[in-house]
């Protein structure tokens, strides 16, 4: 968004500026665009209005949400992005929310929140803490530090204020302060985790959980300083979860190609959350087999194969599969060529992969010219390089390719906008 709402004609800029709003919708999406967007463009009038817009246009108490939970980000607070924009408040409770983000005044409108955020500033008791979370509805990044030590404000937040993204990122906490001995806490996780309707609300992707359940087997958090024993009983919630939450998948309705990497590198090194290629791509696959009718997976090396990946077996039984497969180099055309040559109609190629190696006789991007003159369908091909460097075999000139370089939580959703030509 910083690149389109600097680059390219005036009303290119103008809408993309316009965008800012539904893009960045919390705090720290705001300060990545505003770090981003000046390495573009200076601070001009349209786009000092567009930052400014982001805190004049929101509900009041929605703003005063993201101001007191992001507070700052990126070397980013909200009194430099207001120093910028200059943004005007008409009403008194606005005027007294920016007041105190410049200057820490509060004035007699503020937001009830804020009133609820400094008190709990002031606070030093468990008991202070716990009552404040129940009364406002304080999140946890609106608690200080030492609010953070006790198993009781804890459990005040599991049972008021934690959303389950949140609940998944701070089960390692939790089970340092040996939360999970109880089995009522138990019995909250898990009618979080265990109700669809809820995963669907959070919009919460299956490989999310399972990174979060990668994450919290592992008794450490990513850089190694909270340690916690994991609860056996945490982990099998957060395994029947990894299932529960295809559900909440929206599917793409296209005739879609998973094509996976075999070859004996894809189970060598982490790519995200303690995962291998492999066991993302089984996953991934295990994803897509349910929620899409149709829908052909296989392997590919210098050969192709088919997969017999179902989303009824184990991720660990799924994963077994592809590691019994024989392998050589890694052709990206061939999963095309395949297609090609068995009259296979294809919508979207999808190839997972750990780095992106073209090792065959035709490139990879001829392979889909190919495929789509002869067959007379504009396939799209998407090629997820998860341990990948900035290299791509997908040819930059062509809107029907799209090169995912790494992975994170976001990718899914990525790709599966790509294919369903959500843009």
């Amino acid at each position: 968004l910083a690149v389109a709402a600097s680059k390219g004609d005036p009303e290119d800029q103008k809408y993309a500026l316009s965008q800012l709003g539904a893009v960045a919708r919390t705090g720290t999406q705001l300060f990545a665009f505003a770090d981003f967007v000046q390495n573009f463009r200076g601070w001009g009038r349209a786009l000092r209005s567009a930052m400014g817009a982001w805190y004049t246009e929101k509900d009041l108490d929605k703003l005063a949400y993201q101001v007191i939970k992001y507070r700052n980000r990126n070397g980013w607070t909200h009194r430099d992005v207001l120093r910028l924009a200059h943004p005007k408040a008409l009403e008194p409770g606005r005027q007294d929310l920016f007041k105190w983000i410049v200057s820490g005044d509060v004035g007699e409108s503020a937001p009830r929140l804020l009133e609820g955020f400094i008190k709990a500033q002031a606070a030093t008791t468990a008991k202070e803490f716990c009552a404040l979370i129940q009364k406002y509805k304080l999140s946890w990044e609106m608690l200080p530090t030492q609010a953070l030590t006790h198993r009781s404000v804890w459990e005040t937040l599991l049972r008021n204020s934690l959303p389950l993204t949140a609940t998944l990122r701070n089960l390692g906490r939790m089970s340092r302060l040996n939360m999970f001995d109880d089995f009522d806490n138990l019995d909250i996780v898990k009618n979080k985790f265990g109700d669809v309707e809820y995963l669907k609300k959070s919009r919460i992707h299956p490989i999310s959980i399972l990174s979060g359940m990668s994450t919290y087997s592992s008794g450490h958090g990513d850089k190694g300083k909270l340690i916690w024993t994991p609860s056996r009983k945490v982990i099998d919630i957060l395994d029947k979860a990894f299932y529960a939450a295809f559900e909440a998948v929206e599917p793409t309705n296209k005739r879609t190609m998973l094509s996976l990497d075999i070859s004996g590198s894809m189970g060598w090194e982490s790519a995200f959350s303690g995962l291998t290629p492999r066991d993302l791509s089984a996953a991934l696959s295990m994803v897509t087999a349910a929620v899409e009718d149709k829908t052909y997976i296989n392997g590919f090396s210098t050969s192709m194969v088919d997969l017999d990946i179902s989303p009824r077996r184990s991720l660990l039984d799924n994963v077994r599969t592809i590691q019994n497969m024989p392998f050589g180099g890694t052709d990206i055309a061939k999963p095309m060529q395949h297609a090609l040559n068995n009259g296979l109609k294809v919508d979207t190629f999808i190839i997972y992969t750990d780095g992106e190696t073209w090792a065959g006789h035709q490139h990879p991007f001829q392979a889909l010219e190919r495929y789509r003159k002869e067959t007379g369908i504009p396939a799209k091909l998407i090629v997820n390089g998860m341990t990948a460097t900035g290299s791509t075999v997908c040819n930059p000139d062509d809107a029907g390719s799209m090169a995912v370089v790494g992975f994170d939580s976001s990718a899914p959703k990525l790709m599966a906008d790509f294919s369903r030509g959500d843009f």
